[in-house]
């Protein structure tokens, strides 16, 4: 059966019974309730199975050979994405090449040297504009499918965590009296449900490698740690409309993905933070358990597009809850000062230098604040929109920390999480510069006194013989009288 998705369809040995045609009538229009799922046909006086809501009535025999034929093609035991399965989608999605008809394509050797001069170029102009230091060991070039190799790790820890949700929710969509006696089928839907996360994110994950212009496009860092990567390919894409030399273009781009590799090699807990923080918004999303029993219901393997096109409109429901509310504000915060200290360092160190950086900085501000390649992929598999709607805010507030505090003040604000700005604070952004300057000189003067505390310590027993206090006299006439 190589025309339809996964094997689905009936088994060679199902009987002739009329179950086919009326499959077919409901698939044309001319039956009652949804299209079938998996080809099952409907059955008539079957209409008290447990299971018809999802599959129509069957004998027990059919509904046994059916799940069994599935579950060899369906042997997927790991965990709640198939990845295996995403990463071998996402790379044909990358052969097919992007809409613009640009084929992917190994990097060369020329390609290679310009990225490595490139970002070189930008960590030594960087140092006049952070105190952070270099934070890339090397600079890699990528095609999209080296992309696609080098990120998955990353999709997979930032994923997995709602597909565990869906496939728990895939089991709630069975009859509650049947989901005891379920476990088989529970395991293979299931390993549908991996299928299904692993088709999608691999899909999604191909388009992406055609957009992207480096390891840390969408704020979180995709890449090995320490690798400044830049993909040559869509960079000349990217910079193909936007009258500015494509040296400049690497370049500023370049800026952009040393800034990000800087930020995230010296401030060791940033990950986990913006991690966290995906993992927070994730953990109050509610699967909507209707929506998913109709796509299962009415899944029809001869149209597997209808699946894909469910999938993208999400079944994904934020809780109206305030700790929801407060988990996508601290989301949207943390993704916002990474962008905003980005953006300002950047401009900082490409003003002077670059004739269009004005130009370039507008451009990657727009390509972000209206959502950008990641927005799409994102608000499709987990229901979140990585969008730093409030980069410009974050990046003011950036640009007057250092003319107030100098560089060295501003960076050092990435020294804890609490010390940084929270959604308040960039309506007011002046008024954080000023309070924190306040609140640190008092900082620095409990921090001094807490440090020469104990080492004054010693100085003042050096200084015993020329003390006068009666208690030191005493100890000392107390000292003599002992030898």
């Amino acid at each position: 059966m190589s025309d339809t998705p996964f094997g689905f369809g009936l088994p060679p040995e199902e009987p002739d019974d009329g179950d086919e045609g009326k499959k077919k009538d409901q698939q044309s229009g001319g039956g009652q309730g949804p299209a079938n799922p998996f080809g099952f046909g409907p059955g008539g006086p079957g209409g008290d199975n447990p299971l018809a809501a999802m599959f129509g009535s069957l004998n027990p025999n059919d509904l046994g050979a059916a799940f069994q034929q599935l579950g060899q093609m369906l042997s997927y035991e790991g965990g709640p994405v198939n990845w295996d399965m995403a990463k071998q989608i996402a790379r044909q999605t990358v052969s097919q090449g992007t809409p613009d008809g640009t084929k992917d394509a190994s990097i060369g050797p020329a390609e290679r040297t310009q990225v490595d001069e490139a970002v070189r170029l930008a960590d030594l102009w960087l140092d006049d504009a952070t105190s952070l230091p270099s934070g890339a060991g090397s600079a890699v070039a990528w095609s999209r499918a080296e992309w696609v190799e080098a990120t998955l790790p990353v999709w997979k820890e930032l994923v997995d965590p709602v597909a565990e949700r869906v496939g728990a929710a895939m089991g709630d969509v069975l009859p509650e009296e049947m989901q005891a006696m379920a476990g088989p089928l529970l395991g293979m839907m299931r390993s549908m449900g991996g299928a299904m996360f692993g088709t999608q994110i691999g899909q999604a994950v191909g388009v992406l490698a055609g957009e992207v212009v480096g390891s840390t496009d969408i704020g979180l860092p995709l890449g090995p740690v320490g690798k400044a990567a830049l993909l040559p390919l869509n960079i000349e894409s990217f910079g193909k409309d936007l009258s500015v030399p494509q040296e400049e273009v690497r370049l500023y781009l370049a800026l952009r993905e040393a800034a990000h590799q800087r930020l995230f090699a010296h401030v060791p807990w940033l990950r986990s933070h913006l991690f966290g923080a995906v993992e927070g918004y994730a953990r109050g999303i509610k699967v909507d358990t209707a929506k998913l029993e109709d796509v299962v219901g009415q899944f029809d393997p001869q149209n597997p597009e209808e699946l894909q096109q469910a999938l993208q409109q999400g079944m994904f429901q934020p809780e109206d809850t305030p700790e929801q509310k407060a988990a996508l504000a601290r989301l949207e915060t943390a993704l916002a000062l990474v962008e905003g200290w980005v953006d300002a360092v950047v401009h900082s160190a490409a003003k002077p230098r670059l004739s269009s950086a004005d130009a370039l900085r507008e451009t990657l501000r727009r390509r972000r604040a209206t959502g950008g390649p990641a927005e799409q992929t994102f608000a499709t598999l987990i229901g979140l929109e990585l969008r730093p709607r409030r980069l410009r805010d974050a990046s003011r507030l950036w640009a007057s920390l250092t003319d107030a505090r100098s560089v060295d003040g501003r960076d050092g604000l990435w020294a804890h999480p609490d010390m940084l700005p929270t959604a308040s604070d960039l309506d007011d952004p002046d008024g954080f510069v000023h309070r924190e300057q306040l609140d640190f000189s008092e900082l620095d003067k409990m921090l001094g006194e807490a440090a020469s505390g104990p080492s004054e310590k010693p100085n003042l027993t050096k200084d015993e013989p020329k003390d006068d206090e009666k208690g030191r006299e005493k100890g000392e006439e107390k000292g003599d009288d002992d030898k």
